[in-house]
């Protein structure tokens, strides 16, 4: 039997290379078989089945009692888990995501799985819908259209998306950009819960009603969900309208300027 490697595993091995930066994951630690099957952050817990809390929602502006209250925006050191342990914990999901074929319609379409990008120590994370046809060609979420006006809003609020941690419900992209169907999303979701695992962020941010809805379980349309956090684990969590979804009705553009500038006043910056 020949050593050498197939061209399908080779193709998989570059799709995890790609995905690992597109995560930015910058160091590879010496694997420790006996330490990786531990959840991110939790001991005794298992990696991959999270169990994901159930959202309240307290008053706008309020905090609820026990709630971890964020220090410094980027400061690192708001989680015990070492640099190098959470970038070996995201190289370790992001290749499983990029041999996951759990979803045959989109593992037989997709070019590559996009995992997500951003600092994997932010306190912020954004949570989006699905790669799209840009993402999907890139690797690398919300690159398209929709990207470049998150982007400029996320300059308005004095952040760069090297500052924060993006991805998104599904990590493959639906033919023709349709809607993920639940059982695709469940499918992902263990992928999802170990990221913000990982990440461990004070804030995520639902880009859109298929974010919101499938992170929190809840039915209410975005516009109610809007203006108020709900608690995920021991984030809070702020709903608002998708980029995608002002570029068909500008005039909501100021709905979600008023959610930023809520969450921005929450970490004490004044827009």
């Amino acid at each position: 039997m020949s050593g050498e490697p197939s061209s399908a595993s080779r193709r998989a091995a570059a799709q995890q290379l790609s995905s690992l930066r597109a995560a930015g994951v910058t160091r590879i630690a010496s694997r420790t078989p006996t330490k990786t099957a531990a959840s991110p952050g939790k001991k005794g817990a298992s990696a991959t089945q999270p169990a994901p809390a159930a959202p309240t929602c307290p008053q706008q502006g309020s905090t609820q009692s026990g709630l971890t209250q964020p220090g410094s925006l980027f400061d690192a050191q708001r989680s015990t888990m070492p640099g190098v342990e959470r970038d070996e914990k995201l190289r370790i999901l992001a290749g499983r995501v990029a041999k996951c074929t759990r979803c045959a319609e989109l593992a037989s379409k997709r070019t590559q799985t996009v995992f997500g990008v951003g600092n994997p120590q932010t306190q912020i994370m954004f949570v989006g819908e699905a790669p799209g046809a840009d993402e999907d060609r890139q690797g690398e979420p919300f690159v398209g259209a929709a990207g470049q006006l998150l982007n400029r809003i996320l300059e308005a609020c004095q952040l760069k998306r090297a500052d924060i941690y993006i991805c998104n419900i599904l990590r493959c992209r639906p033919p023709g950009n349709r809607t993920p169907a639940p059982e695709e999303a469940a499918n992902c979701r263990e992928y999802l819960d170990g990221q913000i695992e990982i990440v461990d962020p004070d804030y995520i941010v639902c880009l859109g009603s298929v974010a919101a809805k499938n992170l929190l379980g809840s039915v209410e349309s975005i516009g109610k969900l809007r203006g108020r956090f709900f608690i995920y684990g021991r984030a809070k969590v702020l709903c608002t309208y998708h980029p995608a979804y002002l570029l068909r009705n500008p005039a909501a553009k100021k709905d979600v300027w008023g959610d930023m500038k809520f969450l921005m006043r929450e970490l004490g910056v004044d827009l």
